[in-house]
């Protein structure tokens, strides 16, 4: 990773934590519901309010109302909120998204998310930060032997 002067300003950005964004509706809705001069700010993530949502549907209408071109969008852990059919609605918004210029820089475990073409993977050990190829990641092999053979695995975790 690399950071350099030069390029231009993000347009727009958003960090997202999975574990924080029930927080993050709720006081959208809160503020909403105070007299203010400005425009509310729930309708900017959809038609729908947030809360009246799953924990997923939420975040996709974040992903595909809030999210624009010439951004810069920090996600923790997104997976835990999508299934791993969102999981590739998000990768296609994201895809639109980097084609329009904005950058990605998403903590997961999951190894749909890390899939991205070409995206540059880091690796957080006791040793430090390493640059890792997809197929390398524990995430890859865990997921990969299991779906190959579920029934093998299960004898290895439950010792028949």
């Amino acid at each position: 990773m690399r950071v350099s002067r030069g390029h231009p300003r993000p347009r727009g950005g958003y960090f997202f934590r999975a574990e924080s964004f029930f927080n993050v509706a709720t006081e959208i809705e809160r503020l909403d519901a105070e007299p203010a001069p400005a425009p509310p700010i729930g309708p900017a993530y959809g038609d729908r309010p947030l809360h009246e949502q799953s924990h997923g549907e939420s975040f996709l209408a974040l992903v595909m109302n809030r999210f624009h071109g010439h951004g810069l969008y920090l996600l923790d852990e997104p997976e835990a909120a999508l299934s791993p059919q969102r999981q590739l609605a998000v990768l296609t918004r994201m895809h639109e998204l980097v084609k329009e210029n904005s950058q990605f820089i998403i903590a997961t475990h999951s190894p749909i998310l890390m899939a991205y073409p070409n995206a540059s993977i880091y690796q957080f050990t006791a040793d430090g930060v390493e640059r890792i190829e997809y197929k390398d990641t524990e995430h890859y092999r865990i997921t990969r032997s299991f779906l190959s053979n579920p029934e093998r695995m299960f004898e290895i975790l439950f010792e028949e």
